[in-house]
């Protein structure tokens, strides 16, 4: 019995250690939203510089997993770490989901909406559930995710 409760002692110790970096390692549905709202507030003040910001992830818009992303009219990014140019319209999930379309129909002016998929966390290639908050702002659809 001792034995079984200096295992547990143990266990309840490590838990401890690891769960607050663990748990700290990837954003929350708060910080990503809040990220947004910035992200809104900086395309309303100067849309060029924020749009590049966003791209190189500076002035706060990369924070671990959480980072800032847009599309424009003609439906390519216009701001990502790595797919500038590319058709976020005609993105797909790893599921097959059409995620890109979900995102511009979901995105109004004036209001934030959620679309979840099925997308690798930064490292790995295996899909888990994201949810995205995404909005219209200008001629610009954005978005910043979380995972679950």
């Amino acid at each position: 019995m001792k034995r079984l409760l200096k295992l547990a002692a143990l266990v309840t110790l490590l838990l401890s250690i690891t769960a607050p970096v663990f748990a700290g390692s990837f954003g929350t549905a708060d910080e990503a939203k809040a990220m947004l709202e910035k992200a809104v507030a900086a395309i309303k003040a100067n849309k060029a510089e924020a749009l590049a910001q966003f791209a190189k992830g500076e002035g706060g818009f990369k924070d671990r997993d959480l980072y800032p992303f847009c599309g424009g009219p003609d439906g390519n990014f216009t701001a990502h770490p790595s797919l500038v140019g590319k058709s976020l319209k005609g993105l797909k999930d790893k599921a097959g989901k059409a995620l890109g379309e979900d995102i511009y129909a979901t995105a109004k002016e004036g209001s934030i909406g959620e679309v979840s998929y099925m997308w690798p966390r930064p490292g790995s290639t295996d899909p888990v559930q994201k949810v995205s908050f995404v909005t219209k702002v200008d001629d610009q659809v954005c978005a910043v995710g979380y995972y679950k």
